[in-house]
């Protein structure tokens, strides 16, 4: 017989979002239960040792996004969370021993630049302020609830105070902010810039997690999405958590559980109890039953709703639009313990690029073919490869004079097609990946002591990642904002009563951020009143 419990809200997954929402409401003295299917929380953001003695972040490797807000009310850093900034943002080894570094002061940036183009250094300041400009909208309507299309008179106030925030922008910021709401990555940055490597490394923000060529349209703000977090109070840095990812998630878990959280590890939901046109609570595959006035899901929503949900409780309309859902994230994702550090050719000796974004994708048009290739292939045959090995700053992860290297690599199709399965291709195309960083830092593929490889498929199974799509859903236009997962229910509301959505694949989507989880809490608790016991 299945055993019942009483929550006021029972949340599924204990990935970043789900964590941050039973934190919030917790804190705001609800009786929470949080249920991850894996033995440990944290979904995307763990650390774990991949081989002996050596540690890294599962699939999450790097920190930006994730709000000071956030951390500041959950009391991350209380709970032993420290993230460090890399000593520079990005370093491109190029052919011929020539590479390209950024990121660093504003006069070696500068410098740097000029290298390949005088025009560019001096251009470098306007793009930055105008980037920056944008991604101050970003976050602030990264934090607000976005309104509801045919809503009430809270979504019309909510839509009026978006548009008054655009409106008191200059006629040249609204061009702006349509811009990269709208274009290609590729045409925004060739119409900014004309050298390559410098082209190449703000662009490679626009495919990350994203399977696409740079010069999609839409491409210009998934660039865009990448840079309005920050490090430490610097803007648009990117860092590293001490201990790897996890130490984000177990930070979160210790305040949950200071807040009387019950958390259920190893518990796999089977479906969402609905009774009456409103969620009850949870069944899961051993029997048990966890009954709730509300149900919080941090799943893909495609997850939640073609898996989770009976279909007969959702409308027609709704459920073709579930099914359209877009999911596809060109994504193979590995782990390498290494003997030594990377030699590369153009920079042989260790430095401050060892510690920063190694971006492995000369220029726009590398990654143009690198998509095509994909989609004609199932894979690049030049793949695009970002490397961070984040033991430079953290010798916590590997023995003494041993590293740890994460390596995040597009464009690798979700589906393969033509009966060929990513179970049978996964090491032929973790090679090809050892190999193209080889061929950049010689003494790598030697160096290898021991991998760790996540497909798309493995992203999907282990980490309900529809397609492999690190964001629970692709990021354009027809998908952000008020659209996300649905036009109609962009408030992280379901159209079931008392069944919330908080994870990425609601507003703002992606990353690390817990602004999904944060935001989602903030609606339950306005509902809070009129929910029935």
């Amino acid at each position: 017989m299945a055993q019942a419990s009483d929550f006021d809200a029972v949340i599924i997954g204990g990935g970043h979002n789900g964590l941050t929402c039973a934190c919030y409401l917790a804190a705001a003295k609800l009786k929470v239960a949080l249920v991850e299917r894996y033995g440990e929380v944290g979904g995307a953001a763990l650390t774990e040792e991949f081989h002996p003695g050596f540690r890294n972040s599962v699939a999450a490797y790097t920190v930006s996004l994730l709000h000071p807000k956030v951390i500041r009310d959950l009391s991350l850093y209380q709970h032993g969370l420290k993230i460090v900034q890399r000593p520079m943002a990005n370093f491109l080894p190029l052919d011929g021993g020539e590479c390209f570094r950024i990121g660093r002061s504003s006069a070696e940036d500068h410098a740097e630049i000029a290298r390949f183009s005088s025009a560019d250094a001096e251009r470098l300041p306007a793009y930055q302020a105008m980037l920056g400009r944008v991604a101050e909208v970003l976050r602030a309507l990264a934090q607000e609830t976005p309104p509801n299309v045919g809503g009430g008179l809270r979504d019309a106030l909510n839509a009026l105070k978006a548009g008054d925030r655009l409106r008191r922008l200059g006629m040249a910021e609204r061009r702006d902010v349509l811009d990269l709401f709208t274009k290609s990555a590729g045409d925004m940055l060739d119409a900014w810039f004309e050298a390559e490597p410098l082209k190449a490394c703000f662009g490679f923000d626009a495919i990350v997690g994203n399977y696409a060529s740079p010069y999609a349209p839409g491409t210009a703000y998934v660039l865009l999405h990448h840079v309005f977090g920050e490090v430490n109070g610097v803007r648009g840095a990117w860092g590293h958590a001490l201990g790897g990812m996890g130490a984000i998630t177990r930070a979160m878990r210790s305040e949950a559980e200071r807040l009387g959280v019950r958390v259920i590890t190893a518990a796999e939901v089977a479906h969402v109890i609905v009774a009456a046109g409103r969620a009850r609570g949870i069944a899961l595959t051993d029997g048990r039953e966890l009954r709730a006035r509300c149900v919080v899901s941090s799943l893909n929503p495609r997850l939640l709703f073609l898996g989770l949900v009976d279909a007969s409780d959702l409308e027609p309309e709704f459920l073709r639009r579930m099914r359209a859902y877009r999911c596809a994230s060109a994504t193979l994702r590995m782990n390498v313990a290494l003997a030594e550090l990377p030699r590369f050719e153009c920079l042989p000796e260790p430095g401050a690029h060892l510690g920063a974004g190694i971006i492995l994708a000369p220029s726009l048009r590398y990654m143009e073919r690198a998509h095509a290739d994909a989609r004609e292939h199932g894979w690049s045959r030049a793949p695009v490869v970002e490397m961070l090995i984040p033991s430079t700053l953290d010798d916590s992860l590997a023995p003494a004079g041993r590293h740890v290297a994460s390596l995040f690599c597009q464009h690798f199709a979700p589906q393969l097609g033509a009966g060929r399965s990513w179970d049978d291709a996964r090491e032929a195309a973790a090679d090809l990946v050892i190999d193209t960083v080889d061929r950049y830092a010689p003494n790598f593929k030697a160096s290898v002591l021991g991998r760790t490889i996540l497909s798309p498929l493995d992203l999907e199974r282990r980490f309900g990642m529809v397609g492999g799509d690190i964001f629970h859903g692709a990021l354009t236009l027809d998908q952000l904002w008020s659209a996300r997962p649905v036009l109609g229910y962009g408030a992280y509301r379901a159209p079931i009563g008392g069944l919330y959505m908080c994870g990425s694949g609601t507003h703002p989507g992606g990353g690390v951020s817990g602004l999904p989880g944060m935001n989602a809490a903030r609606e339950i608790l306005r509902d809070w009143r009129k929910l029935p016991h």
